[in-house]
């Protein structure tokens, strides 16, 4: 498709996407205020259609932007469903960034962060190029494996039980390609990165999920199976569609698909009497047939008819699949209380939580401060409302699993900031 083609799609076309743009320091989770972000339409790097600054938050408004027709990510088509704008973002006292390629899709808020470095001597210009996405690009097919792997090698399995990790480390490219990069990037922006570049956030909720599933259950059997390590490799698991999962540097995620990754996050796919997390493969089933692995387009018309992510995945993986959900999950100060903390609430999680949401808001300084005494009142369900709205949650005030481990997240990330400074 030629870039004047794409263009007049881009900008004729009814349907309508959002994106928001989020600009933080590569040193740490420091929201970067005052940044001034670009956007014009990829391939046209004269047509700017937005300037914009960023806030407190180091985050823009969410802007209204032309997308190509919703039909074209609910079928298979030849027609690209996805506009592509090019971000350009200045901030003094930081490098510069370009990202290229950033995806909008109808009826979906995309997510772009970027992380600029602090300026050191001469001043530089990061430029990233995301590539096409897997439903409408060529991908090296997957190559089979065993799904269950063997446990009985000396060393084979290092982990004595299922753990979250906080970070996985990526090797973008090919197993033994050794002049690909390795980055070692959280665990949950890992599996919404790989679901934003697999699947379309247009799709059913029970679809997304089915695939969030397969893809969090694969990436934890080589964390549990140190599959990688245990070959001589000095990494997690890699960006090759042929080996793992397509991971692609600096991409955007979309809303849709990043709410269901934070409330699930914890979850895996299992078989009776299998201790460890199922390697689940799975296609396109467009491009790629694969029998006996669930095909991402066909998950969608599952979907479409109204069937649970349990019912999908057992649709193609068997009646024995069933979902787990770790024993432990790394880097989290402390543990969920088990139930949602809401207006009333009292006790030494919610002095945790004050404690942590003040710690946060010296970071970030949109979120009002509250006073630690135990008690969930309107200030802290206020507070929280704001942390939601900033980390892209469900603004309810209430404190629920995916709201408590973000705060976990957060507070981990800004009190290392404070460590190293």
């Amino acid at each position: 498709m030629s870039n004047q083609t794409l263009k007049s799609m881009q900008t004729e076309s009814p349907d309508r996407g959002r994106l928001q743009v989020q600009v933080t320091s590569t040193i740490g989770r420091i929201p970067i205020s005052g940044a001034t972000i670009s956007i014009s339409y990829t391939g046209d790097p004269e047509s700017k259609v937005e300037q914009l600054t960023t806030n407190s938050s180091g985050q823009t408004e969410t802007l209204d932007l032309p997308a190509p027709p919703l039909e074209y990510s609910l079928e298979p088509s030849d027609n690209q469903p996805y506009s592509e704008y090019t971000i350009q973002v200045n901030a003094p006292g930081y490098e510069s960034a370009t990202i290229a390629g950033s995806e909008v899709l109808p009826d979906t808020t995309s997510i772009q962060p970027v992380e600029l470095r602090p300026m050191e001597g001469q001043e530089a210009l990061d430029r990233i190029v995301i590539g096409p996405h897997t439903l409408f690009a060529n991908y090296p097919p997957k190559i089979a494996e065993a799904e269950i792997k063997p446990v009985n090698e000396s060393g084979e399995i290092v982990l004595s039980r299922v753990v979250v990790p906080e970070f996985v480390i990526v090797h973008d490219g090919s197993p033994r390609d050794t002049t690909a990069t390795d980055y070692w990037v959280r665990y949950k922006d890992y599996i919404k990165n790989v679901a934003s570049s697999e699947i379309y956030a247009t799709w059913p909720d029970s679809t997304i999920r089915a695939n969030v599933l397969a893809i969090m259950s694969f990436t934890l059997n080589r964390v549990y199976t140190e599959w990688y390590r245990n070959k001589g490799f000095d990494f997690t698991i890699t960006s090759s569609t042929a080996f793992d999962h397509k991971w692609i540097f600096g991409r955007n995620i979309f809303d849709s698909i990043s709410i269901i990754v934070d409330e699930i996050f914890n979850a895996y796919l299992s078989r009776p009497n299998v201790k460890q997390p199922i390697l689940t493969q799975y296609c396109d089933g467009r491009q790629v047939t694969c029998p006996n692995w669930m095909t991402q387009w066909g998950s969608k018309y599952l979907g479409d008819q109204g069937y649970t992510p349990i019912e999908i995945l057992r649709y193609y993986y068997g009646d024995s699949m069933y979902i787990n959900i770790a024993e432990e999950i790394s880097g989290v100060p402390s543990s969920w209380p088990g139930y949602n903390l809401d207006i009333g609430a009292s006790g030494p999680k919610v002095t945790q939580l004050q404690e942590q949401l003040n710690t946060i808001a010296a970071t970030y300084s949109a979120i009002p401060t509250v006073a630690v005494d135990g008690i969930y009142g309107e200030s802290t369900a206020n507070a929280v409302r704001t942390f939601q709205s900033i980390f892209g949650l469900p603004q309810t005030g209430i404190t629920d699993y995916a709201t408590w481990f973000k705060v976990q997240e957060i507070y981990v990330g800004v009190t290392r900031i404070a460590e190293l400074s």
